[in-house]
This record gives C-alpha cells, sequence and structure tokens, in this order.
C-alpha cells in the first residue's frame, strides 16, 4: 500500500509540474493555484507513506518517477525531442532507482 502512495505522489508531482508550465510563468491563476495544489498534494501523499517505507529509496522512487514522467509529458505534449541521449539518462534514472531498491 505504501508502494502506491509513493506511485501516486509521483504522477501528482508530474500533474504540478504541466500545471506550472501551463501557468506561463505564475501568470494564469487556474494553472498557477492547481500547480501548487499538487505540489501539496504530492508531499502529503509522500509523507504518508514514509512512516513504513525506508526513506532514500522512498524518495528516490518519487524523484525518479516524477522526473522521467515530466520527460515524457513534455515530449508528448510540448514537442520536446527525445533523443537517444535523453533515453540514455532515463535508463541511468530507473537503473539508480531501481538499484536504492533493490540494494
Amino acid at each position: 500500500m505504501a508502494w502506491l502512495l509513493v506511485i501516486a505522489a509521483a504522477l501528482t508531482e508530474v500533474g504540478m509540474a504541466a500545471a506550472l508550465k501551463a501557468s506561463e510563468g505564475w501568470t494564469k491563476t487556474g494553472p498557477s493555484v492547481l500547480g501548487v495544489v499538487l505540489a501539496l498534494a504530492s508531499i502529503f501523499l509522500l509523507t504518508k507513506a514514509l512512516p513504513s517505507l525506508p526513506t532514500g529509496p522512498a524518495y528516490a522512487v518519487w524523484t525518479g518517477l516524477g522526473a522521467i514522467g515530466v520527460v515524457l509529458v513534455g515530449v508528448v505534449f510540448h514537442g520536446d525531442v527525445l533523443s537517444l541521449a535523453k533515453v540514455g539518462c532515463i535508463g541511468l534514472i530507473v537503473g539508480g532507482v531501481v538499484g536504492l531498491r533493490v540494494l
């Protein structure tokens, strides 16, 4: 259950980043408020998961999934280029997260 909260927190973090992108530098109120609410929700979910998980791996999964999710949102919705180097970096993130989770 705790790992599901971490995954939900990471997905919420991705939503936060998308909302802040849409806020256009805090000039649009709706996306700005949504970004702040999602940031708080993400931290809340992570906080609920931490009592029953090791801190390092839980934080690594949260930030790793969030980073990968934001990159994919950029590629799918904002026309960011997914180069071979970016794919390699995503692989390094996945490897690091898996390593911290299993070791």
